[in-house]
């Protein structure tokens, strides 16, 4: 966990603060026994952080990082515009790699506040929507 945090202590974008976030909740799934199958996978302009294997479920992984909660949590920026685009994203991966898998909606949300990290794993986040 420190090495993580002198990485984003050092770094200059919210790119790279984003990546580390994600690489910090990699870390909290495989250590809860996931199987990470893709980081950053891309469907034309659509993009999932993680998607894993967990418990023979799909599991869609949003990362929400952010420095502080003063403007809420990090996962009240998971819009439903956003929602829907991972509910795409998540149908093109299933149909690009023929898998048959029920998929899941988790997202991890994380606040770097100074030194220390705060990780919330919200399982079934939300669910996909006939509309």
């Amino acid at each position: 966990i420190n090495y993580i945090y002198q990485y984003i202590k050092i770094m200059p974008n919210n790119n790279q603060k984003g990546n580390a976030g994600e690489d910090f909740a990699i870390s909290h799934l495989l250590k809860l026994g996931y199987n990470v199958l893709d980081k950053n996978w891309r469907y034309k302009h659509l993009e999932v952080d993680i998607i894993a294997l967990h418990n023979n479920q799909l599991v869609i992984v949003e990362v929400k990082l952010r420095a502080s909660n003063a403007f809420g949590q990090p996962e009240d920026f998971v819009s439903l515009k956003k929602q829907k685009n991972l509910i795409k994203a998540a149908h093109a991966y299933v149909i690009e790699k023929n898998l048959d898998y029920e998929v899941r909606f988790d997202v991890v949300s994380i606040i770097q506040n100074s030194n220390e990290f705060s990780l919330e794993h919200i399982i079934d986040a939300f669910y996909p929507t006939l509309k």
